[in-house]
């Protein structure tokens, strides 16, 4: 009886389980890498980066396909737009491997909400993806750019993204729920790296674009935009976007270039770098006092100096600190008095530090931000000299 009772019961559970019945095979998906939108004649135009599985398959060998194909279409929606690609691409779309979305620079200046809605709400899409604008090109044009080394575009895009934010300083990564919190609230500014195409981007699209050693077109990052609220106002280009990120204590390592006494020029390595932002009211007038300290190494040097001083330490330690103070100075410029972009959190420092007095001037911090005063200090400590101190090759 227990035999027949065990039977029964395996039975009844295989009739209920369900299985594998929502499964979808790799070979009925297109695997969408990256993802452009672009608003063309007030509808949206979206554009599709799907990986080409038999070119980038090791075991399979290349027959003069691209690694991967663009798909496009228009729709008064994102959604719909998406949908209406089914019409071109030979199998469904499939988000899960998203890894970019491009912003256009028409739809950048137009607002992003109602996009940046659909990409958090749809189920199918992950949220792990990381928002770039492309300046002076459209989204299309930047993902029908075939990339050399990198096989797949939106691969070289994210990791050129990470180095340069990782080595350089001048671009951040920006994910949706970073974009989402932003978009949130009223009035808030933020940015997000941009992209351009260098070179005719008709030949961008040409497989001889990677068959050459030296690449007629590239795809570079340029910066960063600045957004207030879900509009684009404007730019800051790969220097001033250093400094931006030294003040937004984005900075993990750079370099920095100073002039040495005589001739020449010296190289340091930032290895670190901590910014901290300090809000105060004297007399009813707000301050920001900025504090940044720097450890650095020479990293080359193209000038006669001796290295074994420490006078000649504690020169390059002011000269570097001279540098950074200035160029953050001038992107404070650029900010403050061109854009009027309170993108690096100046208001909330004050409301921290006297929130009796922010409620005050709250409502007009729009006309006194351009003018408010911030002092920058910058404390360098250079640390190490590499392998040699004086080169043996000067002598």
């Amino acid at each position: 009886m227990k035999k027949i009772i065990t039977v029964i019961l395996i039975i009844f559970l295989i009739q209920i389980l369900s299985g594998c019945w929502s499964k979808r095979e790799l070979n009925e998906l297109a695997l969408v890498a990256a993802l452009g939108i672009d608003l063309i004649d007030g509808e949206y135009a979206i554009s599709v980066q799907v990986i080409n599985p038999s070119q980038i398959s090791s075991k399979q060998s290349a027959d003069g396909q691209a690694p991967v194909v663009t798909y496009h279409a228009k729709g008064k929606t994102v959604f719909e737009a998406v949908r209406k690609i089914l019409a071109s691409s030979p199998r469904k779309l499939y988000f899960a491997h998203l890894q970019l979305i491009v912003i256009g620079e028409e739809l950048a200046s137009n607002g992003l909400k109602d996009t940046v809605d659909f990409l958090a709400r749809d189920q199918e899409i992950r949220n792990d993806f990381t928002f770039i604008v492309s300046q002076q090109a459209t989204a299309k044009d930047v993902l029908n750019v075939l990339t050399p080394i990198e096989k797949i575009p939106a691969n070289k895009m994210l990791n050129s993204l990470k180095a340069m934010q990782e080595a350089w300083g001048s671009t951040l990564e920006v994910g949706i729920e970073e974009l989402l919190t932003k978009l949130s609230a009223k009035g808030q500014y933020y940015v997000l790296s941009a992209i351009e195409i260098n070179g005719d981007k008709r030949l961008g699209i040409d497989p001889t674009n990677v068959e050459r050693i030296e690449t007629p077109v590239i795809l570079k990052f340029t910066g960063l935009a600045i957004f207030q609220e879900d509009k684009l106002l404007g730019y800051l280009n790969e220097y001033e976007s250093k400094s931006f990120n030294y003040l937004n204590n984005k900075i993990k390592s750079t370099i920095e270039i100073i002039s040495c006494p005589s001739e020449g020029q010296l190289s340091t390595e930032v290895t670190q770098s901590k910014t901290k932002i300090k809000g105060l009211t004297n007399d009813g007038k707000p301050i920001i006092n900025v504090s940044i300290d720097v450890v650095q190494n020479v990293a080359e040097v193209k000038c006669d100096i001796d290295l074994t001083e420490t006078k000649t330490i504690e020169w390059i330690d002011n000269q570097t600190e001279e540098l950074i103070e200035k160029n953050i100075k001038q992107v404070l410029n650029t900010i403050q008095k061109n854009y009027k972009a309170d993108v690096l959190g100046f208001g909330e420092a004050i409301h921290r530090a006297d929130p009796k007095e922010w409620k005050e001037i709250k409502g007009a911090w729009e006309t006194i931000y351009p003018e408010i005063e911030v002092n920058v200090k910058v404390n360098v400590k250079t640390q190490g000299l590499g392998t040699l101190q004086n080169s043996k090759l000067r002598e």
